[in-house]
């Protein structure tokens, strides 16, 4: 079974069309890139699985699970880290991750536990106290992490998550997700920092103008001597047809 499948999916806006007819699956353990520029609809897709967003045509399925027809469920199996800070930024950070696991059904003697594991994982034992706008743009990213892996999901998506994180946290957050991939996590991965996608995915898809333009293995990406963002300014460069990585 396959983590995530979309199949012949298009989202609108009145009549503005922000993703146009994309298919693509991911395994169950994959690190997925998912690679695009703003207003591309990586975004709108994100939303659209997470059940954010609705939309009428296609169809998207998280571990067999219809996003829409059985929406519940679907939620218990995602966990989203967003590129925008969705939190109430007078709340402090232990409320924060307290309020989201009730909000799973986290029953409170369990609860405690998940987030005092989360705290020590992100070391975010100095800042519980303090609201999350007291917190800098790094410590704000460590939040949303551990605010989107509360309810431990089989499929993680995150959008920017390392956008405005100084170097060296960037590094460690990396770390941290090379171990949860290669314990079994599924991980679907946006960045607009293409070498940290070159590092961390094993798979990637290029999302222009609401099309798929091009997937494949990062291997087909590099080949030759080639780079990531080298390849992705190419092919995006040329939106008229989809590319031989397709």
């Amino acid at each position: 079974m396959n983590a995530l499948e979309i199949k012949n999916f298009s989202k609108k806006y009145d009549t503005a069309v922000a993703v146009d007819n994309v298919s693509f699956s991911i395994e169950e353990g994959e690190f997925f890139g998912f690679l695009g520029r703003n207003g591309a609809g990586k975004t709108t897709t994100i939303h659209c699985i997470s059940g954010i967003t609705g939309f009428t045509d296609g169809s998207i399925c998280v571990y067999g699970t219809d996003v829409q027809k059985e929406y519940r469920k679907a939620r218990t199996l995602v966990g989203l880290s967003p590129q925008e800070y969705n939190v109430d930024f007078f709340q402090k950070v232990y409320n924060v991750l307290w309020y989201m696991a009730g909000y799973h059904g986290i029953q409170k003697k369990k609860r405690k536990e998940v987030i005092d594991n989360l705290i020590d994982l992100f070391e975010l034992g100095p800042h519980v106290d303090k609201t999350f706008m007291q917190l800098s743009g790094g410590l704000k990213r460590r939040v949303m992490l551990a605010r989107a892996m509360v309810h431990d999901p089989k499929l993680l998506i995150l959008d920017e998550p390392t956008a405005g994180v100084d170097v060296e946290l960037r590094h460690e957050l990396w770390e941290y997700l090379r171990k949860i991939n290669k314990e079994g996590k599924t991980i679907l991965f946006t960045s607009h920092y293409l070498e940290e996608v070159e590092q961390l995915c094993n798979r990637i898809a290029i999302i222009h103008e609401g099309k798929i333009i091009a997937i494949n293995d990062k291997s087909a990406f590099v080949k030759e001597g080639s780079s990531l963002e080298k390849k992705y300014l190419e092919m995006t460069k040329d939106s008229s047809k989809k590319h031989h990585l397709v």
